[in-house]
């Protein structure tokens, strides 16, 4: 596996911009010895001008990093109602993902009509080799992993998959460990990591469909009382992953980014081997 690093870990909370400049968080990747940095929207996305991109990308590359990943847009990551706005006219997103020489992007799914503007979605990404994959959510398609076998199941397209991450599969009461990452294994293009512990009077609360309103504390990666990573890591073995591991904690609400970066990478080449 490869060590990714989100720039969620320096995100503002309203999840449109970051704390510090792009340029501090490819530094500290590059430091610190992750081999990719994941982008979103809130670094620069479908709202920014192509040669912006372009440049962002020798930036990356020249501290001999790739990116992983791009979330093209706000909407995704808000997961609210205009999330699959980018299924209707994917070329936007495309570009994006070009521009930085990247061949992963994360869409989202709330309704069932999205699955044929998916399936058309991922038709166009393919004809430029491009993938979509939809993060283990709250709230869409994907927030169950029954349901979301049925979906990928009916977009059927090899270029579709899934971004697993066990702390939103934690808080649906899904199992996050070796039996749902084999159900996963055809599917699965990347892998997030958050941490949450639950508490049913926890300061943070994220709505599902399947079990209503969920109250818990973000926590670091590294402390106990959330997801187990011991097991995602045996589980992730055990099927042979070997793709990017993106950390992907919202950090800025708990610790300052270098904090973040330093101590997630401590612990997590603690847990395994990375490349």
């Amino acid at each position: 596996m490869k060590l990714s690093l989100s720039v969620r870990i320096a995100e503002a909370a309203c999840k449109t911009k970051l704390n510090v400049p792009f340029a501090e968080i490819v530094g500290l990747a590059k430091e610190l010895g992750y081999r990719a940095v994941c982008l979103r929207a809130s670094a620069g996305g479908v709202q920014t001008p192509i040669p912006e991109l372009q440049e962002m990308r020798r930036e990356v590359e020249a501290a001999g990093l790739t990116v992983s990943m791009v979330t093209a847009d706000f909407e995704v990551p808000l997961n609210n109602e205009r999330g699959p706005d980018s299924l209707r006219d994917i070329r936007p997103s495309l570009d994006v993902a070009e521009a930085f020489g990247c061949d992963l992007i994360r869409i989202c799914m709330k309704r069932r009509e999205d699955i044929p503007r998916a399936r058309e979605a991922a038709d166009l990404a393919a004809e430029r080799g491009i993938r979509l994959a939809h993060q283990c959510h709250t709230t869409s398609l994907f927030e169950q992993v029954e349901p979301m076998l049925e979906v990928l199941g009916e977009i059927d397209r090899e270029n579709f998959g899934v971004i697993y991450e066990p702390a939103n599969l934690m808080l649906c009461g899904e199992s996050y460990g070796a039996d749902t990452l084999q159900k996963l294994k055809p599917y699965l293009f990347n892998v997030y990591v958050q941490n949450h512990k639950l508490d049913p009077e926890g300061p943070v609360e994220l709505e599902t469909w399947c079990l209503g309103m969920r109250q818990f504390h973000h926590i670091p990666i590294w402390e106990t009382g959330g997801v187990v990573f011991e097991e995602v890591m045996a589980g992730l073995t055990e099927v042979g992953y070997d793709g990017f591991f993106t950390v992907h904690q919202a950090y800025a609400e708990i610790m300052g980014p270098r904090e973040a970066a330093v101590e997630s990478y401590r612990y997590l080449t603690g847990l395994a081997d990375f490349e």
